[in-house]
């Protein structure tokens, strides 16, 4: 059987997997970023899109290299401790943060402005509705890459491009200075606000929703499966960059429209509704809303996904559970979610990373085994110290840690082991299995 896929559904496959990342903090971060990076544009954006589009794009070519699923990314860590690890990944990207955040931003930035006395019960009405919509669509595991690449993205695009269109060609005001961390370090500023975006463990369990996808397209061979999960890869890479560009120039042209806004939502709307008029709610509305059902979908699919294959419950079982715990997070409230979410990113973030490095020098690693698991310890350890701090807990005792005042304090230990990590021993298993060969 030929393992090939037409051009349509290779583009189809690449816009899937670009919906999948394009949610909530993709739409909400980058244009606050924006705004307070002001004249130092060039450097935060960089930052960011290291984190919010090279690392998502680097971690599916890690997914096509290790295998295509996350057994085979894990293969050398303890199998309960793999298992805890992508559970962990998956209630954050689903049910605690992430989904639920979706739901939030579509009704802050798409909904609310249409109700003069915006109410707690509007909330709760529209989450469960949005929920329920996405359950709907998470429901056939199989049609994702029908649905949501060859319908919902194409219209999501199109919106995107009109807007991106619009700021480079009418921008409502002028750079102005830098402030806070933007001012002094705007290159790791940006760096750590990637963070936001949730992408890079997004990646680790979209990676495999695309696999699942090819599957149903005949594509079963590995080095197919390799072929397009990259470039679906490259596909979704492409359009992020696209977007956040788009979206940070619009922030850091946003001074006279959307003076003192606290969070990207504002800036955005009062942006849009600068360069629109009237009818610059609407345009906004439908873009905010089709981005945010889709990552949605793609996180209650995955989550189920994930958890039926682990447990005795079934994938559509799952989708209903996930689908009511995120409409009732959803009511916790943006702001209170978002600082929530911080800490644990910031530890969670550093491991993802590090596991994503360890298997692109994987075969070159005389004993794989220890190696991830002192790596992985190690990048876990420095990182619950930065996580801490973020927290707001005391641990200045560890002020002389190498980037430890920026965030990144884990980044230096954790390259050391990995550097390490080529001089360990061979395991005994290992020497025999050679000498047999």
């Amino acid at each position: 059987m030929k393992q090939t896929l037409k051009l349509t559904d290779i583009i189809a496959l690449g816009f899937m997997l670009f919906a999948f990342f394009l949610g909530a903090g993709n739409i909400i971060f980058p244009p606050l970023a924006g705004q307070l990076a002001g004249d130092h544009l060039m450097p935060a954006m960089f930052g960011f899109l290291l984190t919010a589009v090279g690392l998502p794009l680097i971690t599916i070519v890690a997914i096509a290299v290790a295998g295509g699923s996350w057994d085979h990314l894990t293969q050398d860590l303890p199998k309960k401790a793999a298992v805890l690890m992508a559970a962990l990944i998956f209630i954050i990207i689903g049910p605690a943060f992430a989904a639920p955040r979706t739901g939030l931003v579509a009704y802050e930035m798409a909904v609310k402005p249409f109700f003069v006395d915006a109410a707690q019960a509007h909330l709760t009405i529209f989450s469960i509705l949005f929920f329920a919509v996405a359950m709907f669509f998470a429901w056939s595991q199989g049609k994702l890459i029908d649905v949501i690449g060859k319908v919902l993205t194409p219209a999501l695009f199109i919106g995107l491009i009109i807007l991106a269109v619009a700021v480079f060609a009418d921008p409502q005001g002028e750079m102005i200075a830098a402030q806070g961390e933007y001012l002094t370090q705007p290159l790791t500023k940006g760096f750590l606000e990637g963070y936001n975006t949730m992408d890079t463990f997004g990646a680790l369990m979209f990676g495999m929703l695309i696999v699942d996808a090819l599957r149903s397209k005949g594509i079963t061979e590995h080095a197919a499966t390799t072929k397009y999960l990259i470039f679906a890869g490259c596909i979704a890479a492409a359009g992020l960059a696209f977007v956040y560009i788009s979206l940070f120039y619009l922030g850091a042209t946003s001074a006279t429209v959307a003076a003192g806004a606290d969070n990207g939502g504002i800036v955005l709307s009062q942006y849009v509704q600068a360069l629109f008029g009237p009818y610059g709610q609407i345009v906004l509305s439908i873009i905010v809303l089709l981005a945010c059902l889709t990552t949605a979908i793609g996180l209650i699919s995955a989550c189920a996904d994930f958890f039926s294959s682990k447990t005795s419950v079934s994938y559509k079982q799952w989708v209903v559970i996930n689908g009511v715990a995120c409409a009732i997070v959803a009511n916790v409230g943006l702001a209170q979610l978002i600082a929530l979410s911080v800490p644990v990113l910031f530890a969670l973030y550093p491991v993802a990373v590090a596991l994503i490095a360890l298997t692109f020098v994987r075969n070159r690693l005389p004993n794989p085994r220890t190696a991830y698991r002192m790596v992985l310890l190690v990048s876990l350890l420095f990182a619950l110290i930065d996580a801490a701090k973020v927290a707001g807990v005391d641990v200045s005792a560890f002020n002389m840690l190498p980037l430890f005042s920026i965030g990144m304090g884990w980044l230096l230990p954790t390259t050391a082991a990995i550097v390490c990590s080529f001089f360990l021993a061979k395991s005994a298993q290992q020497e025999l299995t050679e000498e047999a060969a």
